[in-house]
């Protein structure tokens, strides 16, 4: 199979962990930003994790340098347009992008403006590039739940304009969900979607709670409900989809290794799972490479994959409208 020629459905994709090199390098030089080197090999260490990482945290210090360069509007603009393009040369032909527009106040942005300038860059590169998409707008953990607020307040203005979903993320400590019970009692009345990060680094409970108390429609990985009944089959009976990224996952120690990951028997028990990169530049990994690996390792075939992409329009935040056009492209997995 030719995965790159393969239509695609990307679900879960953070812009901060997604910065090209190139980009970066550029834009440093624009910031004046102090660094000791520009070396294109030097900066893409920056950027990229090393295979030996040791854990989601560790992970999590690849966003340092992206967040510096994305205190502007015209970079904001800019990430956000050549993520489309690069999503385009995938041919992936749905895209949800996510970010905290908290990270990006540090030279005095105001939110609404954060958000604009993200859907600015979405909106040029779908009218150049045909790749429709999406905006997650996401609470971290580690930050005041009075700026939750705030978020889920300014970004509902923009949900007829490309906004789509709440999403909490950020390293996952285990019951954290039933703290955000009341800040996310009116996200489904404004008009959010919600998908929420759990069961990512081993606690099943939180895939329960996120669905049960916060609403859920989608979780972020959720690996963690393979060894759990109960989460397994609240996830299944309620066709709640699975964004799962194998290669992030292997990073941040979620899993051992690829032959680990329980994509394949989510699959075969009908549950709905998706693939996705979770950071193209971080994880140094394409959609097209994520799909070619986890073919290579756990030996799915095409009729897997044409599941993996109608799993990917069913769960998406998008009209029906867009995914009526979206399911067309079933006809191409030949």
């Amino acid at each position: 199979m030719d995965f790159k020629k393969l239509p695609k459905v990307e679900l879960h994709c953070h812009l901060d962990g997604s910065i090209r090199v190139s980009t970066a390098i550029e834009l440093i030089k624009k910031e004046n930003l102090e660094i000791e080197s520009l070396d294109y090999d030097f900066i893409k260490k920056k950027l990229v994790v090393e295979d030996e990482c040791n854990s989601l945290d560790e992970y999590l210090e690849k966003f340092d340098l992206p967040l510096k360069l994305m205190q502007s509007e015209e970079n904001l603009e800019r990430i956000a347009y050549e993520l489309i393009e690069d999503s385009f040369k995938e041919n992936i032909k749905y895209i949800e992008i996510r970010f905290a527009p908290l990270l990006h106040l540090e030279k005095g942005l105001e939110i609404d403006s954060i958000i604009e300038s993200v859907l600015r860059g979405m909106e040029k590169g779908e009218k150049q590039f045909g790749v429709k998409s999406g905006l997650i707008l996401c609470i971290l953990r580690h930050m005041p739940k009075d700026r939750a607020r705030e978020v889920i307040e300014i970004g509902k203005r923009y949900i007829k304009d490309g906004v789509v979903a709440i999403d909490l993320a950020g390293s996952e400590l285990e019951g954290f969900v039933k703290e955000y019970k009341d800040i996310f009692e009116k996200v489904e009345q404004y008009g959010y979607k919600v998908t929420i990060h759990a069961g990512e680094t081993g606690f099943s409970n939180n895939v329960i709670d996120a669905i049960n108390i916060l609403g859920a429609k989608r979780i972020g990985h959720g690996i963690a409900i393979l060894k759990d009944k109960e989460a397994f089959n609240l996830v299944k009976d309620k066709n709640i989809v699975l964004e799962m990224c194998p290669k992030s996952n292997v990073q941040t120690k979620a899993i051992e290794k690829y032959e680990h990951h329980p994509i394949k028997k989510f699959l075969n028990e009908e549950i709905k799972a998706t693939l996705c990169t979770d950071n193209n530049t971080v994880s140094n990994v394409s959609l097209s490479e994520e799909w070619e690996s986890t073919n290579k390792i756990q030996g799915l075939d095409l009729e897997d994959f044409k599941r993996i992409y109608i799993n990917g329009v069913y769960g998406a935040f998008c009209s029906k409208e867009v995914k009526k056009e979206l399911l067309k492209e079933v006809e191409s997995f030949k």
